[in-house]
């Protein structure tokens, strides 16, 4: 059984490795495995589950590189499809602002991983697994939208189907439409994970706590509002918590929100109280937001509970 499905886009990334010089400057760059639920997936592998991303990649060299590392971190390849005569995306990232790069994508007009089909994951994969991580992303464009979807229908919003809304504007055609897929998205799911800019793109509101009542009017059981250097509120119909943030010195933040996803993913199947998945969490963001890549980050358990003086 997969303890962990992930879905949506991945791309090769440029990171680079100058701080406080943009995109105008001579910049040498470090390459690595990026989109973000290709990296929650490699997050919940390091943390010891068995993991899985369904995307697809070029029939390139950059994909063979995708397939590799993903394979060397443990994460199942098994629903990597491969887009003959596509290429893999690229994304390149400046380190200015260390807190939130600027970053460039090289998607094309139609990504290898907007094309996924149903048949991509059996169906009992995707109603089997013991979380499903659906990246709103995947839900923007090509085949992907529809089939992504459908993978949330299979599972008549049992626990874990877990949304995240991995909000990226240039993959929209505006606004509403991103909200509007959030809407049904949001109706298929248990847990909803998001920072407060994407809240007000999926709800309507930026407000922390009016953000989780209005998740937890439209049913899920645990909305998680990522506050950044304020931390985290998790609540659910029991409560709700705000965890404090870990303090390190920020290398490169890109990674810190699928860091959280992954450790995420771990409380959720050991069935932890909210509270205790927020401080976990929290750590694993801060840890990889002190290092410079993303996939290659990705803390371990042993880590985290060092990093938490043996409370991880």
């Amino acid at each position: 059984m997969i303890d962990v499905l992930s879905v949506g886009r991945v791309s090769v990334d440029l990171y680079a490795t100058e701080p406080s010089v943009g995109f105008d400057g001579q910049q040498t760059f470090v390459k690595s495995v990026g989109g973000s639920p290709t990296n929650v997936a490699v997050a919940a592998a390091r943390l010891g589950h068995r993991a899985a991303i369904a995307t697809r990649v070029g029939d390139d060299g950059f994909g063979a590189y995708v397939r590799s590392r993903l394979a060397g971190w443990g994460v199942d390849t098994s629903y990597v499809g491969t887009a003959v005569g596509g290429q893999t995306p690229l994304a390149l990232a400046a380190l200015e602002p260390p807190e939130s790069p600027q970053v460039v994508f090289y998607r094309g007009q139609a990504a290898p991983d907007t094309g996924m089909e149903p048949q991509d994951v059996p169906a009992d994969v995707v109603r089997g697994c013991r979380l499903l991580w659906m990246s709103l992303s995947a839900l923007a464009q090509g085949r992907t939208a529809t089939t992504a979807m459908g993978w949330m229908d299979a599972r008549a919003r049992a626990p874990h189907t877990v949304l995240d809304l991995d909000y990226r504007p240039s993959l929209w055609v505006d606004v509403a439409a991103a909200r509007s897929a959030a809407e049904q998205a949001i109706a298929r799911s248990s847990v909803v994970v998001g920072n407060r800019d994407e809240c007000e793109v999926a709800v309507g509101t930026r407000e922390p706590d009016a953000a989780a009542d209005a998740l937890l009017d439209a049913g899920v059981s645990l909305a998680v509002v990522k506050l950044g250097a304020e931390g985290v509120l998790m609540a659910s119909a029991e409560g709700r918590w705000r965890v404090a943030p870990h303090p390190v010195e920020v290398v490169c933040g890109l990674g810190a929100g699928d860091a959280f996803g992954g450790a995420l993913c771990h409380g959720l199947l050991a069935g932890w109280d909210a509270q205790r998945i927020g401080v976990l969490a929290n750590a694993a963001g801060a840890l990889v937001s002190s290092r410079l890549t993303c996939a290659d980050a990705m803390p371990t358990l042993n880590e985290l509970d060092a990093l938490l003086g043996g409370a991880a």
